[in-house]
């Protein structure tokens, strides 16, 4: 995460915004910080209008008063440049700041991810004032990183953006000639004779709202202005990235990132930043392999470089539907789960509840009472008491995985934007239903792009891989073909990354490496199935049933119903010195569970440990030694037999392998072994 000498252990802390209160309150807030244990402060998040209020004056007098309070009491900073919300001022005075939304409609003044990405006025501002900070604030040691904006997204479809997506499409394509053939316009008459010709993809041109779903008469078109639009506010990003190592090189610089963004291709955005932070807000009665999945994304996009748990909520979370209070011992449980999966912090927004506006009522560890006398508070300060006591013993660890998924914002966008084949289409549920296997089996599992080295494992899973770009069959065929074994399934290999179908059959350029040929494909109504047998036990098939032909691979099961009953269901084919499987339509937990554990036992992919269902369990490994993370998610003890000896750090107890541990409901044990 932070590699500096600056750091010594687990930073504790989060979200502080003095600027709402009287100075009178931070003295208070200083006393309960130490009483809670808080070392680290994210600071200035929202202040732009307070530091700039016209173009010409710039008034830090505040800011100044905030730093020197934050050393003098021993807390470390992570500071941020305040560029989220843009001031009044500027939209009064520059409206081409101001973004237009997906139906065309200029929005006015007010909320949040409201600058046009776009805007020269608000690249110019911004940058100007990230760089600012940087020279007034770049000597103070307690800094630990730069914290660009905030929470980055949204899209904007205003005349700057489209003079801009026409220069991005003039850069990448080099004519007309190769975008007309890239977006295929001679369907439909859309051939284009001049860039002006181009407009934004929107509900005024070819977007439109099917049922719950923005659809688009033009897939290549749509996915490029993704792909535009996640360049543009990465470069607001880099433009103010630059403008603070200008004056400060050697401090990092993150933004804080939102697990699976779809608008934003993280893996993109990880090249740019220092380290990874993001903001873990699971929503109610979210499972928790979900936030699992999610930390182990934050740690793949830096190819396991331990990451930054910037945000979290210490109780409740305001936005969501039902604001359900986390239980007793649940904030500790998912701190520790961020931690176990690759976070060198723990932090939170917020640490003083707000009065006004939108937030709230969201948690704080300082709550609207004022006092350290809540339950909030009270486990707050023994987290931060443990995380005290565990030091700088866990930090930098890594975790060592022999399997890997293969998740990519490009295939993410192009298979939910298909025209075709069923509504029911979804990456995201895909990417769940095969992680929740690992998670269940309790195998360690990476998170990966398909630029990234797959040679390190002995299996590579790449669910639903609508599109294969160019040059990733290759890597896949020289991963398999050196004895890896490669998983896949429906809707996979059907287009190349202009979204344009490979001709010759379905999955196109996979279809050497899996040995089948798919003729067609069924889409199942909602509650619709088929079933298949596998391994003695009956599973279901849903949304999608792949009508294919064996070219080599072996049949491990068959459809049991309709006219295609007796065609293949499941297949793996011998590719060199290893396997390549296929599951030709979606099945349920179980299915995957038992067929992926099948798969890692051929590949020699061992569980860490055996463990009960509803405990988590992960390992770190740094140069202090190894950490076994149990994490039980579930209201009821549960007993543990333990595989070695070591250390429990949370107690300090000594453990021999073959004790059983008993772990109590949302409980957490680390053995150093």
């Amino acid at each position: 995460m932070i590699q500096s000498s600056r750091v010594k252990k687990i930073l504790y802390g989060g979200d502080y915004n003095p600027e709402q209160w009287g100075e009178d309150v931070w003295e208070e807030d200083m006393r309960l910080f130490r009483l809670a244990h808080v070392d680290v402060v994210t600071l200035n998040v929202f202040s732009w209008a307070a530091l700039q209020p016209d173009e010409n004056t710039y008034d830090f007098a505040r800011l100044d008063r905030i730093m020197e309070m934050a050393a003098a009491n021993g807390l470390k900073v992570c500071m941020a440049t305040s560029t989220a919300v843009h001031p009044a001022w500027m939209a009064r005075k520059y409206p081409d700041v101001l973004r237009t939304e997906h139906s065309g409609i200029r929005r006015k003044f007010g909320s949040r991810h409201n600058s046009c990405p776009n805007s020269p006025t608000y690249r110019k501002y911004s940058a100007a004032l990230a760089g600012k900070l940087a020279e007034r604030y770049g000597k103070y040691e307690n800094i630990v990183a730069w914290h660009i904006a905030n929470e980055y997204g949204g899209e904007c479809y205003c005349e700057n953006c489209e003079k801009a997506f026409r220069k991005w499409l003039e850069r990448k394509y080099g004519t007309l000639e190769e975008l007309n053939r890239a977006w295929d316009t001679a369907f439909w008459g859309h051939t284009f004779y001049d860039w002006e010709d181009i407009v934004v993809p929107n509900l005024q041109s070819e977007e439109f709202v099917w049922g719950n779903q923005i659809r688009t008469n033009f897939q290549g078109i749509s996915l490029d202005y993704r792909r535009f639009n996640s360049d543009s506010i990465l470069e607001c990003y880099c433009l103010e990235r630059d403008a603070v190592k200008k004056y400060t090189p050697e401090i990092p610089v993150t933004t804080n990132l939102m697990g699976f963004y779809k608008p934003l291709d993280y893996q993109k955005w990880a090249h740019c930043m220092d380290f990874v932070s993001w903001d873990n807000y699971p929503a109610y009665g979210a499972a928790p392999e979900q936030a699992a999945m999610a930390h182990d994304l934050m740690r793949g996009l830096k190819q396991g470089m331990p990451f930054a748990l910037m945000e979290q909520t210490p109780s409740v979370s305001n936005w969501h539907t039902y604001c359900s209070l986390k239980r007793p011992g649940v904030m500790r449980l998912w701190s520790y789960q961020a931690v176990a999966h690759g976070s060198d912090t723990v932090m939170f927004f917020q640490m003083r509840r707000s009065i006004g506006a939108c937030e709230k009522y969201h948690g704080a560890l300082i709550d609207h009472a004022g006092h350290e006398d809540t339950r909030v508070f009270r486990e707050m300060a023994a987290l931060g008491e443990e995380l005290g006591k565990l030091g700088g013993e866990l930090l930098g660890g890594r975790t060592k995985a022999k399997a890997a998924i293969v998740m990519d914002w490009d295939n993410w966008w192009a298979a939910e934007y298909s025209a075709g084949p069923s509504e029911l289409i979804c990456y995201m549920e895909e990417m769940l239903m095969y992680y929740r296997a690992f998670y269940r089996l309790h195998i360690p599992v990476d998170l990966i792009s398909v630029e990234d080295e797959l040679s390190g494992y002995a299996l590579v899973a790449a669910p639903m891989l609508y599109m294969c770009k160019d040059g990733f069959d290759g890597k896949l065929r020289e991963f398999t073909a050196g004895g890896g074994h490669f998983l896949t399934g429906y809707f996979s290999g059907y287009v190349e990354e202009h979204d344009l179908v490979v001709t010759g059959g379905y999955p196109g350029r996979l279809k050497e490496i899996l040995g089948i040929w798919v003729e067609e494909s069924d889409a199942l109504p909602e509650g619709n199935r088929n079933h298949f047998v596998y391994a003695g036990r009956e599973y279901p098939a849903m949304v999608m049933c792949d009508l294919l032909h064996p070219q080599g691979a072996e049949v491990l099961s068959t459809y049991t119903e309709d006219f295609y009953a007796g065609m293949p269901a499941l297949t793996v084919n011998s590719y060199g010195k290893g396997k390549a499987y296929y599951v030709a339509t979606r099945s349920d937990e179980g299915f995957y569970t038992d067929f992926i554990g099948n798969i890692c036992r051929a590949a020699g992919i061992c569980p860490v440990m055996e463990a009960p269902e509803q405990v988590e369990v992960t390992v770190r490994e740094n140069k202090n030694g190894c950490f076994l993370f149990l994490l039980n998610h579930g209201e009821g003890a549960q007993e543990i037999l333990l595989p070695w000896k070591g250390k429990e750090l949370l107690t300090g107890k000594q453990v021999e392998s073959g004790d059983c541990l008993r772990l109590a409901g949302n409980d957490v044990a680390i053995i150093k072994y």
